[in-house]
């Protein structure tokens, strides 16, 4: 049992090991401004991702094509980027003005734009996360290409195998494939992937776009044939950050430009001085719960409420989702929509203009001055969590050089993680953040509670959360130490340690905000990355989400408005 235990804890050394020296070769990598991936500058990002072997990259390690990983990526990567050989980063240059059209991947909001046949360009404004995140993605993504051209190349002469042949012939075809084509295609592209027909049948269409319908057979064949071309023509693929973004980052541009349009916003419609209540959260469980209700009385009648806000969450019911915005905005809702670059949409509400709502019923007594404003940010990326918090916090300076601090009466932030003990729609209430790879850690008095939930019919853990510098690098073995050992880890995320080394700052250090400000952390589990198969690259939560969302609102908002709890 010793020897098991010694062997384990190793090969969690091991992988925190690679963890540090990925991180260091990137920021490496960023300073120098340019490197081939495949080449001698990438091969130490390419080791340490495979001594990692992150669970949602799946067979990494494995002579097969990893295809849920595969699909993982490229959901979060501009679509057309299998076929570019110049990848280049940057920030905000002015694209945005150009005849360039913007290119967002289906699951990162990030503008991309395709400059020519060979090059893309990928916009960061969200901080070094957000570099780190691309790159250990398209470190998985040139890894699989190889993969793909050593199955595929018979010999250093350019010579291919048949069924290398045959998806090129499909790929080069003008018109939409036949239903006998596409699986003549998918045959041979299962051959060399390593992968059986149902296999390769069953993922094609979660590839698809609007505009290509065989997507999977684009990306197979221009990856293999990319990795060809560096291997016969020594035609690198080179990853590049311009000038710009060198100088720009970590200067907390586009989160000081945010920030000055929340505060300018409050002024102007005389919410400056009221209490604040800060909640980073979705862009819909707030209003909904606040205003729903009353935007769609019949259909509160007719169902449950956790049927209706599910019925919200779909995006098909466009109509019924207007009404809910149309009312929250006539009853004192402002929404924000970002042009800071940081991809963080705002909406601040004014209670005292929210009339005949059981939330804010106890509210009554007081006068308007006194009423709370909510001010609901949407999700933050990693480390941009501190440099939106931070400068959130930070008094404001108007346009006539007056000083204003805010009445920050408490910070509450609700996110998905993923989880170590249980699943799925679960929900962790944690006592304290640990950040992953540093000695920072950050305990906290958290205002949320187990007890809050004993009526509510979900499972609840309590416990430490850790802080990860990226979900897609965590392997088994690292988290398995966390959770086993006396650091009591019952999940993890991305943003939980940034946000309260922003507060803290804030309220104990600087004194820009009160010392007593109270916090809440509470969070839904997405995914169980030590259970095969319930990693995120296993899919959404799909409907499982709804409930935990929406009871962690309803919580924290009860706790703001101070209403008496069922």
């Amino acid at each position: 049992m010793n020897n098991l235990k010694s062997h384990t804890r190793t090969r969690a050394q091991e992988s925190t090991g690679a963890i540090e020296k990925l991180y260091i070769t990137m920021r490496h990598l960023f300073n120098r401004g340019f490197y081939k991936p495949m080449g001698i500058s990438g091969e130490s990002l390419r080791e340490s991702l495979l001594t990692l072997s992150p669970e949602i990259y799946g067979s990494l390690k494995e002579d097969k094509i990893e295809l849920q990983g595969l699909l993982y990526v490229m959901d979060r990567l501009p679509d057309g980027i299998e076929e570019c050989r110049f990848i280049n980063l940057t920030s905000d240059e002015g694209y945005k003005n150009s005849h360039f059209e913007p290119i967002i991947p289906l699951k990162r909001r990030r503008n991309c734009y395709r400059i020519d046949s060979e090059q893309m360009n990928i916009e960061i404004t969200r901080g070094r996360s957000e570099i780190y995140d691309i790159l250990t993605h398209l470190t998985f993504l040139f890894i699989e290409s190889h993969k793909i051209m050593k199955q595929v190349l018979i010999n250093e002469n350019g010579e291919v195998i048949r069924d290398w042949k045959k998806l090129e012939q499909a790929v080069q075809k003008k018109g939409k494939l036949t239903q006998e084509e596409k699986e003549v295609a998918l045959t041979h592209t299962a051959n060399f992937l390593g992968r059986t027909f149902e296999e390769v049948n069953n993922v094609y269409p979660y590839f698809a776009t609007e505009k290509n319908e065989n997507r999977f057979f684009n990306i197979i064949y221009y990856l293999g044939k990319l990795a060809i071309d560096e291997v016969l023509e020594n035609n690198k693929r080179i990853i590049t950050f311009s000038p710009v973004l060198r100088e720009r980052l970590g200067h907390h541009i586009h989160g000081e430009l945010w920030a000055y349009r929340i505060k300018q916003t409050l002024q102007e419609n005389g919410l400056l001085e009221r209490p604040l209540h800060i909640i980073s959260a979705n862009m819909h469980s707030v209003m909904n719960s606040l205003f729903a209700p009353k935007a769609l009385p019949a259909e509160f009648s007719k169902k449950q409420p956790m049927a209706v806000f599910e019925a919200l969450s779909s995006p098909i019911n466009i109509k019924i989702r207007e009404k809910v915005s149309k009312t929250a905005l006539a009853e004192g809702m402002i929404f924000i929509e970002d042009v800071s670059g940081t991809n963080i949409d705002i909406q601040i509400i004014d209670t005292a203009q929210i009339k005949n709502n059981p939330y804010t019923n106890g509210l009554n007594g007081l006068e308007d001055s006194k009423k709370p404003v909510i001010v609901v940010m949407d999700y933050a990326f990693g480390e941009q969590a501190y440099e939106t918090m931070d400068e959130l916090l930070k008094p404001f300076v108007d346009s006539n050089k007056d000083r204003h601090f805010l009445n920050v009466t408490s910070v509450s932030i609700m996110g998905k993680a993923g989880i170590l003990e249980g699943g799925k729609g679960d929900i962790m209430i944690p006592s304290a953040h640990v950040f992953e790879g540093t000695a920072d850690n950050y305990p906290f008095k958290n205002q949320m509670d187990k007890s809050l939930f004993k009526d509510d019919d979900v499972k609840v853990f309590t416990g430490t959360m850790i802080s990860v510098l990226g979900t897609s690098l965590q392997n088994r073995d690292v988290l398995k130490f966390f959770h086993n050992s006396t650091w009591n880890v019952i999940g993890l995320e991305m943003e939980g340690a940034h946000y309260q080394k922003a507060i803290q700052s804030a309220s104990k250090i600087r004194r820009s905000i009160s010392p007593k400000v109270k916090v809440r952390y509470a969070y839904y589990a997405s995914d169980n990355p030590l259970e095969t198969g319930s990693t995120l690259a296993s899919g959404g939560l799909g409907t499982s989400g709804v409930k935990p969302t929406y009871l962690i609102t309803e919580k924290m908002l009860k706790q703001i408005l101070d209403t008496p709890k069922n």
